[in-house]
């Protein structure tokens, strides 16, 4: 059979070709093309896709194709998404698909309160996109229906598996109908998310377009090594200068770091410059990344929080302040930008206590990540010793991880003859 070659080809209706048309895509990515088949067949897929190649709309088309219409009052479709901003994305982008049907799209998630997604429950729903948690507090409080349910989809599968939400995908599957299509997406497919596709898919079709946790082509990668966390920051001085950084990214290992390096920024005056992690709220969150798509933001900093939740055109640039390390979160991060096509550029910096960790990504990703030496133009300071003693003791560590007799380089002992 003749591979499609467009949305007509695979039998979308005229609504959702009218809406892709109007959204500018031409034609199916590759995910879409061999994921769309099987799903508008009837058959349960695991769909495994690095970030910014479209799967998204690979199981979003389907769906929605197979709901048609409004019908009735409860929700006809569940979609399972690990973090707010991505049920957020997922809902709007869903909608955007839609525009030409009546389908009723809610997404549900935690942080607000439950008045306003009771009432919207109330009124209508066709597609539900929900968290795990929110989609059990509103079922248990008797205000969400699930007997119409006919198709479950799970994306971001291996970040649920990685933030523990296999319990509450169990009660989820016990409350929902069993006769339904079930759908997994992720980005990998480690252990973990193979054991999760065992328990709920009965004899999936899998469609794997690149090889697992494969940075996209269209990313130029970029490693500094770089001695201590002011050099770091000076470097992020030197490269927000530099013309073509013009809507960044910065992700850092933790909230102080995140915080520390947007401070920096704002006394600087290199933004418009906003801070996102764990401890802001779900507003400050949703409307800082609404000012960087809108273009009304320069630099976005955050911790991992969002490395999943933004879908942003013409990001430029990717910074990696600090090294992830969950392995995994390095593919997420950088695959923000290099999206829809487009061309991006991801640069990290690394310390000496890191390239234990960049050989594990390297391993990860199947490539080495280009090494650049440090421009003239970055001021390198000398390393405080508490930092110093700190890097050494990470080292320490590391070797220990690979070698259990390792004594530590405070602790060798002299050989004896």
């Amino acid at each position: 059979m003749k591979e499609p070659t467009s949305f007509t080809d695979l039998g979308l209706n005229p609504q959702l070709i009218r809406a892709l048309a109007g959204a500018g895509y031409e034609k199916p990515t590759e995910i879409q093309r061999k994921s769309i088949p099987p799903i508008l067949a009837g058959q349960a897929v695991i769909g495994i896709a690095q970030t910014g190649t479209g799967k998204t709309a690979a199981y979003l088309l389907p769906v929605l194709f197979r709901i048609k219409y409004a019908d009735g009052s409860e929700p006809r479709a569940l979609i399972l998404l690990p973090t707010k901003e991505l049920a957020v994305q997922v809902a709007a982008y869903a909608r955007k698909l839609a525009i030409y049907t009546d389908i009723r799209i809610v997404e549900l998630y935690g942080g607000v309160g439950l008045k306003r997604q009771v009432e919207q429950l109330g009124a209508g729903a066709d597609v539900v996109v929900a968290t795990p948690g929110r989609f059990m507090e509103l079922y248990l409080r008797g205000e969400l229906p699930v007997k119409q349910i006919k198709t479950l989809v799970l994306d971001e599968a291996d970040r649920m598996m990685d933030m523990g939400f296999m319990p509450q995908l169990r009660r989820i599957f016990e409350v929902i109908p069993q006769k339904r299509q079930n759908l997994l997406f992720s980005a990998t497919f480690p252990p973990r998310v193979e054991k999760l596709a065992e328990e709920f898919l009965e004899f999936p079709v899998r469609v794997e377009v690149t090889p697992q946790a494969t940075v996209a082509d269209r990313i130029e990668q970029q490693l500094y090594y770089v001695p201590n966390l002011k050099t770091k920051i000076n470097f992020v001085e030197y490269l927000l200068r530099q013309p073509g950084f013009t809507r960044v990214l910065i992700f850092t290992r933790t909230r102080a770091s995140a915080n520390h390096v947007y401070r920096f920024l704002e006394r600087k005056k290199l933004g418009p410059v906003r801070v996102i992690h764990s401890n802001k709220s779900q507003n400050t969150r949703i409307n800082a990344m609404q000012q960087l798509k809108e273009g009304n933001l320069r630099v976005l900093v955050s911790t991992d929080v969002s490395a999943r939740g933004i879908d942003v055109s013409r990001l430029s640039h990717v910074i990696n302040f600090d090294v992830p390390l969950m392995y995994d979160d390095y593919v997420h991060r950088i695959g923000r930008t290099g999206r829809a096509l487009e061309t991006g550029v991801a640069i990290t910096l690394a310390t000496e206590a890191d390239r234990y960790h960049i050989k594990k990504i390297e391993a990860l990703i199947r490539q080495s990540i280009p090494v650049c030496n440090l421009p003239e133009g970055v001021q390198v300071e000398e390393t405080p010793q508490q930092e110093l003693q700190q890097m050494r003791r990470e080292i320490d560590e590391q070797k220990k991880k690979e070698n259990p007799e390792y004594r530590g380089a405070f602790h060798e002992k002299k050989r004896k003859y």
